[in-house]
C-alpha cells in the first residue's frame, strides 16, 4: 500500500483480508471475503445493491412479495427509466385521453342546461360548441408554448411561481391538483354513465362500479408509465375509430337527405322549458360544454415522460390531441342538433348513445362497440389524473411544498404515494356526489381555468423580461391565451358557484395554506441542520445516563444490562411493580443476583406500569444534566403470530419516549438463538 493511500480504502467495510500461508515456507497470499458478496458488488468506490437485497425473508414476507409482483410486476433498476418514456402514439394514449374522451359528454352537458329553457334553447348548441373549440384552438396554441419555455414539465405551476412568485405557483398548483382529483371522479362516473345506457341494472348501483373501477386504473398506474400505455392506447384508438366512424356515416345519411328519426329519451326535458332563456343560461350553458377543455394540461404538465426529443413529441402529441377533440365534438354536436336529440333528465341513457342508435340502430354490433369504446375511454380517461397528479405532486415535493414520499419512485418507477393518495381522494369524492357527472361537472373546470390563466399571464411576463427572438408573437400569443381563459374562468365560476363551484372556491385556499405550511415545516427543518461548514469537528460526547427499565429478571434482561453497561459507566435498572410483594420479592432476587448495576424499584398501587416509569425517567433527567439513553429489553418470538400472547410493554414505551427530548432509546431484541452467548 502507498504512503498516501486511505488504509480504510484497502479494506471496506463488506470485505475481509485474510493472510493465509502458502505452500513452500514463505509464500504468503490475501484470501479476499466478502460475507455479501452476492447480494452486494463493487463499484468502484461504492457497492451495488443486487436484486437478491430485495428477495423477501419469511413466509408473511415472502407471500406478501409474490401477491406484489402478480399485481404490479417485478422491480425494475433506476436505469430502466429511459425503457418507461412514452412515444407520441402511446402518450396520446395516457396524456390525452382525458380531453379527448370528454367529447363523449361535453355536448350532452351543454344540452342539460339548454334544455331547462326548452326544445327550441337547443338549436344553440352548436354555436357553442363552435365558441368551446375556438379556446381550445387558443388553449392549444398557448400551452405549446408552455411546453417549449418549460421542457423539463411542471406546467402552469412552474410558470406561475418563476413570473409571478410563490403565492401564485401554489395557486396554480392546487388548481391543477383539484382538477386531477375531479378528472379521476368525473371520467370515472361518465363511463359509469355510459355503461348504464345499454345496461340499465348498473344505474342502480353506479357508485360501486366506479370505486372497482379506480381500483382497477390505480393498480395500473402502479405497475408503470409504459405499461399503464400499453394498457390504455387501444381503447383510446378503439374510441377515435368508431366515433369518426359513426359521424362520418351520420353526415353521409343526413347529406343525403337520409336524417336518421330522434329517439325518445327516458325522461325528456318539459317541451317549453322551465326557466328563460337569457344571456345567464348561455353563460351557464358554455361553461358546462367547457369541460371539453379540462385535460389540455396535462401534456405539458407530463413532457418528461416523452422519450427524446421530449418537448418536439409533447407539441406534437398536444395538436393530434385537439384536432381529435375538435373534430369528434363538433361531429357529435351537428348531428345531434341536426337529429334533434334530446337529453335525458334522469341521466339513465346519453346523448352519445342515442345518436349512435338513432344512426345505426339499436341493439346492432356497431352501436355496442361504439358504447362499449366510449364507456372504456372514459373509465381510462381517469389515467390523466393519474399520471398527472402524482407527477406534479413529486414536483412540489422536490420544491418543498408537499410531503417528500411524494417524490419517491416506488418499484415500478412509479410516484406509488401520488397514485394511491389520488385514488383515495377521488373515491371520496365519487361517494360523496353519488356517482352523478351532472353533480360533479359544476366543480369541474374552475381548477383548469384558473391555471391556464396563471400559466398565460406568467409567460407574457417571462418573453416581455428575456425578449429573446419572436418575443412580441410570444406575448401576443399568450395574452390572447390569458384573456380568453380569464373570462372563461369568470363565466364558469359565476354561473357554477351556487351549484357547487364554491366547494372548489373554498378547498382552494386551504390547499394553498397546507403547502405554504408544508414547505415552511421543511424550511425551518433545514435551516435547523444544515451544517454551515465541512470543516466542522464532531463535538464531544458525555456519556449518557442509561436507565434499563427491567420486568423480570431473565436473558433478555441480563443482555440488555450487559449492553447499557457498554455504551456508559452510569447504568440505572428501575422495576416497576403492582404489589408490594412484588417489589421486595425483585429487590431480594436482585441482590442475590448484585450485577453492580443500582436498582430502583417502584410500586404502583394504582396498577400502572407506563405512567410511573415516565415520571422516573422525568425525575432523573431533571436531577443529572446528562443525556438521558432508555435501553429496552424486548423478547421477539419465533413467529410473528406469537407478538399477540405478549403484553408489548416495550413497544407502548417506545411510542410514549419517540417525541421526548434529550432521550434516546435503544431497542436490545432478544432471539431464541441469543441464549447460547448468556452462560
Amino acid at each position: 500500500m502507498k504512503e498516501d493511500e486511505d488504509p480504510r480504502a484497502a479494506a471496506p467495510s463488506l470485505e475481509k483480508r485474510e493472510q493465509q500461508s502458502g505452500r513452500l515456507p514463505g509464500d504468503r497470499y490475501v484470501r479476499i471475503v466478502r460475507p455479501g458478496g452476492r447480494e452486494f458488488k463493487r463499484q468502484g468506490g461504492t457497492y451495488l445493491a443486487t436484486d437478491r437485497v430485495f428477495t423477501a425473508r419469511g413466509p408473511v414476507a415472502g407471500a406478501w412479495d409474490r401477491l406484489r409482483t402478480t399485481l404490479i410486476g417485478r422491480r425494475l433498476g433506476s436505469d430502466a427509466e429511459a425503457d418507461e418514456r412514452v412515444s407520441k402514439k402511446t402518450g396520446l394514449a395516457i396524456l390525452a385521453s382525458d380531453n379527448i374522451s370528454s367529447s363523449a359528454y361535453a355536448t350532452e352537458e351543454t344540452m342539460r342546461i339548454l334544455a331547462l329553457a326548452g326544445v327550441g334553447a337547443l338549436t344553440l348548441t352548436m354555436p357553442i360548441a363552435l365558441a368551446v373549440t375556438a379556446v381550445l384552438a387558443i388553449v392549444v396554441i398557448s400551452e405549446s408554448r408552455v411546453i417549449r419555455a418549460y421542457p423539463n414539465g411542471g406546467g402552469s405551476y412552474l410558470v406561475a411561481l418563476e413570473n409571478h412568485g410563490v403565492i401564485a405557483g401554489l395557486v396554480a398548483a392546487s388548481a391543477l391538483l383539484i382538477d386531477y382529483v375531479l378528472t379521476v371522479a368525473v371520467s370515472t362516473a361518465a363511463g359509469v354513465a355510459a355503461i348504464s345506457s345499454f345496461v340499465p341494472a348498473v344505474h342502480e348501483h353506479r357508485v360501486l362500479w366506479g370505486l372497482a373501477l379506480i381500483g382497477l386504473i390505480t393498480v395500473g398506474n402502479l405497475r408503470g408509465v409504459r405499461e399503464a400505455g400499453v394498457l390504455f392506447a387501444a381503447p383510446t384508438y378503439a374510441y377515435m375509430a368508431g366515433m369518426v366512424g359513426i359521424i362520418a356515416f351520420g353526415i353521409f345519411r343526413v347529406a343525403g337527405g337520409d336524417i336518421p328519426s330522434a329517439p325518445l329519451p327516458p325522461v325528456p326535458f318539459p317541451e317549453a322549458g322551465t326557466q328563460a332563456l337569457g344571456v345567464l343560461l348561455i353563460l351557464r350553458a358554455f361553461a358546462s360544454g367547457s369541460v371539453g377543455l379540462t385535460g389540455s394540461e396535462a401534456v405539458a404538465n407530463g413532457v418528461p415522460s416523452f422519450k427524446p426529443p421530449e418537448a418536439r413529441n409533447a407539441v406534437i402529441t398536444l395538436f393530434i390531441m385537439g384536432t381529435v377533440f375538435a373534430v369528434i365534438f363538433l361531429g357529435i354536436t351537428f348531428l345531434a342538433t341536426t337529429i334533434g336529440i334530446r337529453p335525458d333528465e334522469s341521466e339513465l341513457e346519453t346523448v352519445n348513445s342515442m345518436l349512435t342508435r338513432s344512426i345505426v340502430g339499436a341493439g346492432t354490433p356497431f352501436y355496442y362497440y361504439v358504447q362499449i369504446a366510449t364507456a372504456i375511454i372514459l373509465l381510462l380517461a381517469a389515467n390523466t389524473g393519474f399520471t398527472g397528479f402524482p407527477r406534479l405532486a413529486s414536483v412540489l415535493a422536490n420544491d418543498r411544498f408537499m410531503p417528500r414520499q411524494f417524490a419517491d419512485l416506488g418499484s415500478r418507477l412509479a410516484f406509488n404515494t401520488g397514485i394511491v393518495v389520488l385514488a383515495l381522494t377521488a373515491v371520496v369524492v365519487l361517494v360523496a356526489f353519488g356517482g352523478s357527472v351532472t353533480a360533479l361537472v359544476p366543480l369541474y373546470t374552475i381548477g383548469v381555468f384558473l391555471a391556464f390563466t396563471l400559466s398565460q399571464s406568467g409567460l407574457v411576463r417571462r418573453w416581455y423580461r428575456l425578449r429573446n427572438p419572436g418575443w412580441r408573437i410570444s406575448i401576443a400569443i399568450n395574452s390572447i391565451g390569458a384573456a380568453v381563459t380569464g373570462v372563461v374562468l369568470v363565466v364558469v365560476a359565476a354561473t357554477k358557484f351556487a351549484l357547487g363551484a364554491w366547494i372548489v372556491l373554498i378547498v382552494l385556499p386551504i390547499l394553498v395554506l397546507l403547502l405554504y405550511l408544508v414547505h415552511r415545516h421543511y424550511q425551518d427543518v433545514h435551516d435547523a441542520l444544515v451544517l454551515p461548514t465541512l470543516e466542522l469537528k464532531l463535538p464531544p460526547s458525555v456519556p449518557p445516563v442509561v436507565i434499563v427499565p427491567i420486568a423480570r429478571l431473565d436473558r433478555a434482561a441480563v443482555q440488555a444490562l450487559s449492553f447499557a453497561r457498554s455504551i456508559s459507566p452510569s447504568v440505572k435498572a428501575v422495576h416497576v411493580s403492582t404489589t408490594r410483594e412484588g417489589a421486595e420479592a425483585f429487590r431480594k432476587r436482585w441482590a442475590k443476583w448484585d450485577p453492580d448495576i443500582p436498582l430502583d424499584v417502584i410500586e404502583s398501587p394504582y396498577r400502572s406500569l407506563l405512567t410511573p416509569l415516565l415520571h422516573y425517567i422525568d425525575a432523573i433527567d431533571k436531577a443529572d444534566e446528562q443525556p438521558i439513553t432508555v435501553v429496552l429489553a424486548e423478547f421477539v418470538p419465533r413467529h410473528w403470530w406469537e407478538f399477540i400472547l405478549h403484553s408489548q410493554t416495550a413497544f407502548r414505551l417506545k411510542a410514549n419516549l419517540l417525541f421526548r427530548r434529550n432521550t434516546i432509546i435503544i431497542d436490545v431484541p432478544y432471539h431464541f438463538e441469543d441464549g447460547a452467548r448468556i452462560t
